[in-house]
């Protein structure tokens, strides 16, 4: 009965979550294509074998398939669902398919489908979180300890996670980014952090650790700080706000999840993060069974949204297979005037390919290790 309760909790949120994602994404890269004359072919969430499918009057295949860790969107005249290259039989297309089949139109159209799908991703995270200031309230993530940093000053004073930090040499603080204001202000190396464990207050006195982070200007440099991870849960405060200070709350949100996910990935380019907090689809399922399991329904669509805008920065990446690596080659086809060859391409969409499959590899060892600790240690 236990692996039916976690199958629930963590199977079903997961692939609710992924494919509300995925939906979004090739969604814009279909509105775009229609509003811009192309045959969509295939709509598919899902890869594999299909287990639903219907055609619609235009001729686009919707369909669900069996392994539901993406989806695409196939257009006329591409050899594959990354429209990296055009189909051998393309040439063959007559002349009125040709004027909707994707090789066959100009480097413009191609840019702007291939950005609507990024564009959608973010998008949804400003219209859901505009609906959440707007109708339920501003969010925070609390000053609760998610995750203590081995070897970090945390660590040594005993700052164990579900701890609620109250203040910090006196300082009351009410949102977790006050942690780090408080202790950059500390100039004696000291702290002196009141905190709430299981319904009661303590004290804690000790001396900061020096880490070495980098600054925004891209600089290092060392800084006390505590070496402690917020937790997944958020809390609703409770002012208030018009529509427009919505849209403007969710546009700085977006872009503040946008600025710390580029400050992260060049860190970790930089080796001054390392590789090992890089997670991937078995992080995500983790993450999403713990927030259904143990926190709100509010909680889990700001995960959701957090993931989109991830979602949408990371396929902006300049790497081919990516729509960041079609962004790129539209652009130099813009830019030159003329259209790269089918070979090249394939080279790159190839080598494109072998890092994204490198990558994933890397990233579900890490999550797998995070895993073995979590269940043994």
């Amino acid at each position: 009965m236990e692996w039916l309760i976690n199958t629930l909790y963590y199977v079903v949120p997961f692939v609710v979550l992924l494919g509300i994602l995925v939906f979004v994404h090739e969604f814009g890269h279909f509105i775009v294509a229609r509003l811009c004359g192309v045959q969509v072919e295939t709509f598919s969430i899902g890869f594999g074998k299909t287990l639903w499918s219907r055609k619609d009057k235009r001729g686009t295949e919707w369909k669900i398939s069996a392994v539901p860790l993406g989806g695409y969107c196939q257009f006329l005249g591409d050899a594959d669902a990354s429209s990296s290259t055009a189909d051998d039989k393309a040439s063959e297309l007559s002349e009125e398919q040709k004027k909707v089949a994707f090789p066959y139109q100009n480097p413009f159209k191609k840019l702007a489908i291939v950005l609507a799908g990024p564009g959608a991703n973010y998008l949804f995270a400003v219209i859901v979180f505009t609906a959440i200031f707007f109708f339920v309230g501003k969010i925070a993530f609390p000053p609760v300890v998610g995750e203590v940093f081995p070897d970090s000053a945390a660590a040594s004073a005993g700052i164990i996670p579900n701890d609620r930090i109250l203040t910090i040499n006196g300082n009351k603080v009410t949102h977790f980014e006050d942690i780090r204001k408080e202790v950059d202000l500390i100039t004696e190396g000291q702290a002196t952090i009141e905190l709430l464990r299981d319904g009661k207050e303590m004290t804690l006195t000790f001396p900061l650790k020096e880490i070495e982070v980098q600054e925004f200007d891209g600089k290092t440099s060392k800084r006390p700080m505590l070496g402690v991870k917020s937790v997944n849960a958020i809390e609703v405060e409770q002012e208030k706000l018009s529509l427009v200070g919505a849209v403007k709350e969710a546009l700085l949100e977006t872009w503040s999840v946008t600025e710390a996910t580029l400050r992260g990935v060049g860190q970790m380019i930089t080796g001054k993060r390392s590789g090992e907090e890089l997670g991937g689809i078995v992080r995500i399922a983790e993450m999403s069974g713990d927030i259904s399991k143990q926190s709100s329904w509010l909680d889990f669509v700001v995960f959701m949204c957090l993931l989109s805008i991830n979602l949408g920065l990371i396929n902006l990446f300049p790497i081919p297979v990516l729509d960041g690596g079609h962004v790129v080659l539209y652009l130099i086809e813009i830019v030159t005037g003329k259209e790269i060859n089918n070979r090249l391409k394939e080279t790159l969409f190839k080598v494109g390919f072998s890092l994204i499959i490198a990558l994933m590899v890397f990233a579900t060892w890490n999550d797998m290790v995070r895993l073995f600790h979590r269940w043994f240690a």
